[in-house]
């Protein structure tokens, strides 16, 4: 089992929810973050006072999937987030230990199954 962390452009968001959804990847948390990469950001006037910007706002994307999902999520998450242009984003990939469904009891590989239809 996989965690797929992945910092995207808040503009793209849509394009790699349908992504996912298209390999049937329906299950995500996705958040509001502020973040600083090889962008370094901007200078921004604000009242006539100059101000460096280098915490820029992004989109935090967390997947929970089984090994045969990898692949196609990565390829999902690339399409749907790629403008290539600096600041597309990074995804990160860690090996998750244990799972449970709170509601259901299953755990592990049952818990991070995708059993639903496309929304």
């Amino acid at each position: 089992m996989k965690l797929i962390v992945a910092y995207i452009r808040p503009e793209r968001l849509t394009a790699v929810k349908q992504a996912l959804y298209a390999k049937s990847i329906y299950s995500m948390t996705v958040t509001n973050v502020l973040g600083s990469g090889r962008q370094k950001g901007f200078t921004e006037t604000y009242r006539g006072v100059a101000m460096e910007v280098n915490l820029l706002k992004k989109i935090r994307i967390e997947v929970g999937i089984n090994d045969d999902f990898l692949d196609p999520a990565l390829e999902a998450i690339q399409s749907g987030a790629q403008t290539g242009k600096e600041g597309d984003g990074v995804v990160f990939v860690l090996d998750i230990a244990r799972s449970l469904r709170i509601r259901t009891g299953d755990t592990d590989i049952d818990a991070v199954a995708a059993t639903r239809t496309a929304p």
